[in-house]
């Protein structure tokens, strides 16, 4: 087994992050909430810790202050402990003046600090990926078929074929062939690669690990290839020995509102396919020093509740209620996402932060520091639908009202009281 010191696990912190918008409009993918007081970029951080991977870092770019933030203030080992955790973020030197192009072109522009760190081995990793993983394991793999590049991968349905890289392996592991997110059924047919007719394919959860000189050779060989899904990992295949090591449990990637809206929701049921809760593999986040929440005369089912909340005789169904939320008596929540607040702030605002009174909220995200007036409607439009609103936006009918937004009191944002069509492409 490879110790801690002989792997460096290396992060993507997120790129613009469009098709999370407006969630992204201030903050980097990895560093949207999930679960009412985690990060997405929490998972793969703890799944490095309790995976025995202590040399781990990050590279950031874009809307990167609230990731940095979080990072720093989280992720400290003490000075009795020979980990790390450090941000390489996006700079300009002699060699190159441009930003990060892609996946390959981020790990290329820190080759330096990558030979530096002396791991004979580097694990790359999405930072908007939610799952749970020992990654010691897939190393185990990766040393015993001696391999120079492993690519960890999933069984797959045909429904989900086309939004993954379809890869081909032989009887002994060896990827063999790969191709990007397939649309025609001929294509996806060559690469039925199991027995299962639920779910024939494997699919690439972009997740490699890489012998550290095979990843130099590669990225300083080809410089023009910016992209490891797209360019890399199909010329790795023709030209190394790449094997493909199966994981058969849960993982979602977090790419679009659709998807984080539904893999939220499904946090709050009772035999929720996610666990937050294991003794053995726990995900860590920020530690903050807040009260239980207060509810009272309120009720609540399927509920995933944070801490330091108020909750006053209210209705709430099938919802995650992030940190430091306020919700007014009268108030009926269902299918939503509060994200909460950073901080308790009063100010001499009209609507102050939280939920007002009789308000009905249904199919939305509302984010972080949001303050939604008395009375205010929201509910869900049709599936699809992508309309950008000044005090709000919709994507694929689910209503998201931005970061620090402030609806006024007695706002309806519904299907019937919005004159809309989509203007998002």
């Amino acid at each position: 087994m490879p110790t801690s010191n002989d792997i460096l696990a290396v992060i993507m912190g997120g790129g613009q992050g469009s098709r999370l918008y407006p969630l992204t409009k201030l903050r980097a993918k990895p560093a949207v909430p999930i679960a009412g007081k985690y990060r997405l970029i929490d998972t793969t951080l703890s799944n490095c810790i309790n995976s025995g991977i202590y040399h781990i870092a990050i590279l950031t770019q874009f809307n990167s202050v609230s990731l940095h933030r979080h990072i720093t203030s989280t992720y400290n080992f003490d000075t009795f402990h020979t980990g790390w955790v450090q941000i390489l973020a996006a700079e300009q030197t002699p060699e190159s003046t441009s930003w990060y192009q892609g996946t390959a072109d981020a790990v290329r522009k820190q080759l330096n600090e990558i030979q530096v760190s002396g791991a004979e081995h580097v694990l790359i990793l999405a930072g908007d990926h939610l799952y749970r993983m020992n990654y010691r394991e897939m190393a185990q793999y990766h040393l015993e078929h001696d391999a120079d590049a492993t690519i960890a991968v999933q069984p797959v349905s045909r429904e989900d074929a086309p939004s993954l890289g379809l890869l081909k392996q032989d009887k002994d592991g060896r990827i063999v062939d790969f191709v990007e997110k397939p649309k025609d059924k001929e294509t996806q047919d060559k690469f039925i690669s199991g027995d299962d007719p639920e779910r024939p394919f494997l699919g690439s959860m972009g997740i490699y690990l890489f012998k550290t000189q095979v990843l130099i050779d590669l990225l300083k060989g080809h410089p023009e290839y910016d992209d490891f899904g797209h360019e890399v990992m199909p010329l790795a295949i023709k030209s190394h020995k790449v094997v493909g090591y199966t994981f058969d449990g849960y993982w979602r990637d977090i790419g679009t509102i659709r998807a984080f809206y539904e893999t939220n929701l499904e946090l709050t049921l009772n035999d929720a396919p996610f666990n937050f809760y294991s003794k053995k593999s726990p995900i860590y986040t920020h530690a903050r020093y807040l009260p239980g929440s207060t509810v009272e005369n309120t009720k609540m089912k399927q509920v995933m509740l944070a801490d330091g909340c108020r909750i006053r005789a209210a209705e709430i169904t099938h919802s995650v209620i992030g940190l430091r939320s306020r919700i007014k008596a009268g108030t009926k929540i269902k299918d939503a996402i509060i994200m909460g607040a950073d901080h308790d702030i009063q100010t001499m605002s009209k609507v102050k932060i939280g939920v007002g009174e009789n308000c009905d909220i249904e199919g939305a995200i509302l984010d972080k520091n949001v303050r939604v007036g008395k009375g205010v409607v929201i509910k869900p439009f049709p599936r699809g639908v992508n309309y950008d609103d000044e005090l709000f936006a919709v994507r694929d009918g689910i209503v998201i009202i931005p970061k620090n937004a402030s609806i006024p009191p007695g706002t309806h944002i519904t299907p019937e009281d919005v004159e809309y069509e989509d203007t998002v492409a």
